[in-house]
């Protein structure tokens, strides 16, 4: 089946008008030079590919770390409905029993692969090693320091599906254990206090992500740097940012593309809230949080996770004035390398699945497509 007449954003990471075949699931030609006479006309359309998200705990009263399936597949069907077409849920600061029963789950979603649900395409483990000073909504009683041994078992017993694993530099055995798990998956700074001197060692032991870009983590300092630019100033290095509206003001949002250009990872870093109706109670990691002023919050009003989704957090960014073929790949490519599946996913080229959406002026409105077929 061939679409004409679109605004494609294509592999190059720009956008094209033209055309684009889609076979078995799978895009054909992109930009041909021939195009059927019944090819679909899309009169002018944007269509990008299939957003994917590597950084949400979930939606419609449903966690990732509850460990319930038929809770994770309405999860699943929640982020298709917004765009999203592939998914590594995040899990909390927990305890190594729970976190397994969590993976599992997410090793049998992404083995049956549902009907009408986003496609699971890793985990991303945040917690337990992070900072007490930084903890933020995480569960204190959990946090520990870096256990190779212990992130390895969780790792293969759950088939390798996690992706992306956190942890705060300054803890006892950080570089040792970044040297160790990024020979396994994606390593990233997260919930960390740590000083430049830090930081800079776990990027060089092989750190290429930082969780969150400003949230749980000090601030930029001009004689004591810290996290960010030890983190900005190498360029395998991505950094995720949750564009609400909320935890980061938009300007700070724009500073970030700028530090980390053609890097960012756009977030939702929503929780079971995402969903819910304005000053709902729900549990968090074993904790009690409401959804207060559009925004997860615990007891003491520390932010506890966001109640957006990733499509608005696009949305979000191209309101802000952020160059949009920035903020596409941030919410496509980007995240796909993050979780090693960009072979396959992340870009509308020739032979990788058809995920995509259809999106009309502005992006107010979309259709959305799962290997070919709408949904």
């Amino acid at each position: 089946m061939f679409y004409k007449n679109a605004r494609i954003f294509t592999g190059d990471f720009q956008f094209h008008t033209g055309a684009f075949e889609v076979v078995d699931g799978k895009f054909g030609a992109v930009l041909p030079e021939n195009v059927p006479e019944d090819a679909i006309d899309l009169k002018g359309a944007t269509v990008i590919p299939g957003l994917i998200e590597v950084h949400s705990h979930g939606n419609s009263n449903h966690d990732f770390s509850d460990g319930d399936y038929e809770g994770l597949k309405k999860m699943a069907q929640f982020y298709l409905s917004c765009g999203v077409t592939s998914f590594a849920p995040a899990s909390m600061t927990l305890d190594y029993e729970t976190l397994g029963k969590a993976f599992a789950t997410a090793k049998q979603l992404a083995e049956e692969k549902p009907d009408g649900c986003s496609v699971l395409r890793g985990i991303q483990m945040e917690g337990p090693y992070f900072s007490y000073k930084k903890k933020g909504a995480q569960n204190a009683d959990y946090l520990k320091d870096p256990d190779f041994e212990g992130f390895q078992k969780l790792y293969h017993d759950c088939g390798g599906l996690v992706r992306i694993v956190d942890v705060a530099p300054e803890l006892p055995g950080a570089e040792e254990f970044v040297r160790q798990a990024s020979k396994l998956c994606t390593v990233s700074i997260a919930h960390t206090d740590s000083d430049y001197d830090h930081a800079k060692a776990a990027v060089d032991a092989g750190v290429t992500h930082l969780t969150h870009l400003y949230n749980a983590m000090p601030g930029i300092h001009h004689r004591n740097p810290g996290v960010i630019p030890a983190a900005a100033e190498n360029e395998n290095v991505r950094a995720e940012i949750i564009c609400d509206g909320i935890h980061v003001h938009p300007a700070s949002a724009r500073l970030a593309f700028a530090m980390f250009p053609g890097r960012m990872v756009l977030v939702s870093d929503s929780g079971r809230c995402a969903g819910l109706p304005e000053g709902s109670e729900f549990d968090l990691g074993g904790q009690s949080a409401w959804l207060r002023d559009g925004v997860g919050k615990l007891a003491d009003g520390t932010i506890a996770c966001s109640a957006t989704n990733l499509y608005q957090c696009l949305l979000n960014c191209i309101r802000w004035q952020i160059r949009e073929e920035d903020v596409i790949k941030a919410a496509t490519y980007n995240p796909a390398c993050a979780l090693g599946v960009q072979d396959q996913v992340g870009t509308i080229e020739q032979g990788k699945v058809a995920d995509f959406l259809i999106c009309t002026s502005r992006y107010a409105t979309k259709r959305v497509f799962l290997a070919g077929k709408e949904i």
